[in-house]
């Protein structure tokens, strides 16, 4: 070491403290790398996201070869700074270089060159992968041996490196991923997402259609009455009972039925044998189960039954696609049928109007977690049937009852703006 100037020993310490900013920053850089486009960009054909994949599937190697490297420049970098200490200054000198040494590594070897890879991973981690795959297999062996001490002192804690999780997402991690996608995801894509992550947390009788509102043919009906039904329609599937909803006998294409009665062969019986056997859902069944039931069993509408079997409403495919996709309709007023609005700024809605809808068609603040229909909200909320001309505050909307109707509440005005908050 004395043969070597002062000169020289400036130029390696400096040459160690790069080397070591080296090792400190592409640490960082590979340990925050995004797995997933990583996945991505090594399946594409990327040499540099593959061999950095390949690394990563053994953390404890990689960090236990940048560490062994970091710890070994710094060691020496450590022990020059003491040789140039004593040169230049003698014993006193030591303690000054040993600061300034600290201070050096700490901004130039640690916190820069950490912050840079925070912020620009892959430009860091990509390149360090080319050195630090030859260097692994070189010190392979002295790296086997850290890490094995290492994972034996682990295993007390039961923690090992073959036990690590992939770097899987919770359901919430993952509606956190495509909020936070901003502009990457198109906002109408991103609400459909969003959509799908939540069809779990809902079940069929939040989209169906009520029992009270089923429309559908009745045998015992004249076929004249049939017929105007059939023609009337908006449907191109229709329920077919016999005496009532409670005998139901399936489902009849619309199209079947005029087929047959554009050849005059349309009646009862006809109508009875080209009929789809029903297909019962039971209550309670979260919505991207029922998905997955519709496509297996290659139904378009169900009947929703309780545990006692009775009928309780119904669903379709498209009601279910709705949930994701939202509205078919382009038109606003389409979509919530049973809402008029009026000159002073008000709208007249029906009862039976579905309270998501409302929320989503109109924005309205209106609590999701309780009845589905206007009717059902404000009962609930007055705990008993109101009369006519009562006046409420709904979710902060003032709200007055207009017609009541065979115990349910038939028709309300309510003001889009809010006045105040319910007690």
């Amino acid at each position: 070491m004395s043969d070597i100037s002062t000169g020289m020993l400036f130029g390696i310490l400096i040459f160690l403290i790069l080397l070591s900013g080296f090792f400190s920053g592409s640490e960082t850089a590979l340990m925050t790398l995004n797995r997933y486009r990583l996945r991505h960009l090594a399946k594409a054909g990327h040499k540099g996201a593959g061999r950095a994949q390949r690394l990563l599937q053994r953390p404890d190697r990689l960090i236990g070869l940048i560490l062994l490297g970091n710890n070994f420049v710094n060691i020496m970098a450590s022990s020059l700074a003491t040789v140039i200490a004593l040169r230049l200054g003698g014993e006193a000198a030591i303690a000054v270089a040993a600061f300034l040494l600290t201070l050096i590594i700490l901004i130039f070897a640690e916190v820069a060159p950490k912050t840079l890879a925070a912020l620009k991973p892959e430009k860091l981690a990509f390149p360090a992968a080319l050195v630090y795959t030859p260097l692994l297999k070189v010190l392979y062996p002295l790296v086997w041996v850290v890490n094995g001490i290492a994972n034996y002192i682990l295993r007390f804690l039961n923690v090992s490196p073959e036990d690590a999780d992939g770097h899987l997402l919770t359901q919430e991690e993952l509606r956190t991923v495509v909020i936070e996608a901003g502009a990457m995801i198109p906002k109408r894509h991103q609400k459909m997402l969003l959509s799908i992550l939540d069809l779990e947390k809902l079940v069929v009788e939040d989209i169906m259609i009520p029992r009270n509102e089923v429309d559908g043919i009745d045998l015992e009906e004249p076929i004249e009455e049939i017929v105007k039904h059939l023609q009337n329609s908006a449907y191109t599937r229709l329920p077919v009972f016999d005496g009532g909803i409670d005998n139901i006998i399936g489902t009849i294409h619309v199209r079947k039925a005029m087929h047959a009665l554009t050849h005059g062969e349309l009646t009862h019986e006809v109508i009875r044998e080209n009929c789809v056997p029903p297909y019962f859902i039971p209550e309670g069944t979260p919505l991207n189960r029922q998905l997955l039931n519709f496509q297996r069993n290659k139904h378009r509408i169900g009947m929703i039954v309780d545990e006692y079997g009775d009928l309780l409403g119904l669903v379709t495919l498209v009601d279910l696609l709705e949930e994701i996709v939202g509205e078919f309709s382009t038109d606003p007023a389409d979509s919530v049928q049973e809402v008029q609005p009026q000159e002073d700024g008000s709208f007249l809605v029906s009862g039976s109007a579905n309270v998501k809808e409302l929320v989503r068609t109109f924005h309205w603040d209106l609590p999701l977690d309780g009845p589905r229909t206007i009717s059902g909200l404000i009962i609930e909320y007055m705990e008993t049937i109101p009369e006519p001309g009562t006046s409420l505050l709904l979710a902060g909307y003032p709200v007055e009852i207009l017609q009541i109707k065979d115990n349910r509440v038939r028709m309300i005005r309510i003001q889009p703006e809010k006045h105040g908050q319910e007690g």
